[in-house]
């Protein structure tokens, strides 16, 4: 099958082709998990894959209906996801990362004993309600464990590894941290493993089939055996395709991609796959030398520019030159990133 028609039909299951989702629950839902390190880029993730909604709508979820939460789960990375989804993919993407944990306290000269005691600190200190990442180093500094450079930020990570912390409400422009019991309460009953990977497998196909087991190995950051099985688990529900690709939706043959559009940092059309090639092709001004994914502008399924916000105004600066009509889209485009964050 024609990589367009490929890309075609991973742009819609990402719902840029048709954006018609009315709710932020219904653009995490497809996604299953945004990620999240930007806290700007989360929202206009939403923004891009929805009408009607506005960046307070994202954060009245996040703070107070609480049916979104922030946190560590694939590849050690912060994603937004439905409360809901938190614990079953907090099962599935985080126990292999406490090994990575551990080396990367240690190269920060953080004992495992220190590392222990930094968490009960934050167990103690979230125990009274939100803290801010400020809130939480002075009485780990205090208290004799070393916080500089990134140890303090490992110590952080270990606890969401743990599944004792997760982001909660905003302060300023920055996410506090709430203990999880505090903020999701009691944990469900967990599903059997091949269940969720099952769950995980069908969930990442509707949002990003066609795909392979190697990007779903990518994208949630398992092995290549249990990508493997989650797969099989749902077998009968997949659709036959001539490329050997996995879906669940048949899209090829009415797919359209889709119309020029802003796209935030840390877009997950960019994020979901092994290959960003599709998207990006060989321009190297999006993702920087320190991994940070920039905003940028699609036309036709392609990266065309990358674009910033400063004073108030979108400023693009195109790879090429962008056709008056592509161009005039993306203007009107800019005014609705615009009235999204006001």
């Amino acid at each position: 099958m024609a990589r367009s028609t490929v890309l075609a039909e991973r742009l819609s299951a990402q719902l840029l082709s048709n954006s018609v989702a009315g709710t932020v629950l219904d653009v995490v839902r497809r996604l299953l998990a945004v990620q999240a390190q930007d806290p700007r880029g989360a929202r206009l993730a939403i923004r891009a894959r929805s009408v009607g909604l506005t960046a307070r709508h994202v954060d009245g979820q996040l703070t107070e209906e609480r049916s979104v939460v922030v946190s560590t789960l694939n590849r050690g990375t912060l994603h937004l996801v439905r409360s809901d989804d938190y614990w079953w993919l907090h099962r599935l993407t985080t126990p292999q990362l406490l090994t990575s944990s551990a080396r990367r306290l240690a190269q920060e000269k953080v004992s495992a004993a220190d590392a222990e005691r930094g968490v009960k600190i934050i167990l103690k200190v979230l125990s009274s309600g939100p803290a801010t990442r400020e809130q939480l180093r002075g009485p780990i500094r205090a208290a004799g464990i070393r916080t500089e450079g990134q140890a303090f930020a490992h110590i952080l990570l270990l606890a969401a590894i743990r599944g004792h912390v997760v982001r909660g409400p905003m302060v300023a422009t920055e996410h506090a941290f709430v203990l999880v019991r505090d903020w999701l309460g009691k944990a469900p009953k967990p599903m059997t493993r091949d269940i969720e990977l099952g769950e995980l497998a069908r969930r990442y196909l509707a949002g990003h089939g066609p795909a392979s087991a190697e990007d779903l190995t990518r994208w949630a950051g398992i092995n290549i055996g249990d990508a493997r099985r989650g797969l099989a688990q749902i077998a009968s529900q997949l659709v036959d395709r001539a490329d050997g690709l996995a879906a669940t939706v048949n899209r090829s043959g009415h797919a359209e991609l889709p119309p020029p559009r802003l796209l935030g940092a840390f877009d997950p059309s960019l994020l979901g796959w092994r290959s960003r090639e599709p998207i990006i092709g060989t321009q190297q001004g999006i993702v920087t030398s320190n991994g940070v994914f920039r905003p940028f502008a699609m036309v036709r399924g392609r990266a065309v520019a990358t674009w910033s916000l400063a004073r108030g105004e979108v400023a693009m600066s195109p790879f090429a030159t962008i056709s008056k009509p592509n161009r005039s889209v993306l203007d009107e485009d800019a005014v609705a990133v615009k009235a999204f964050l006001a």
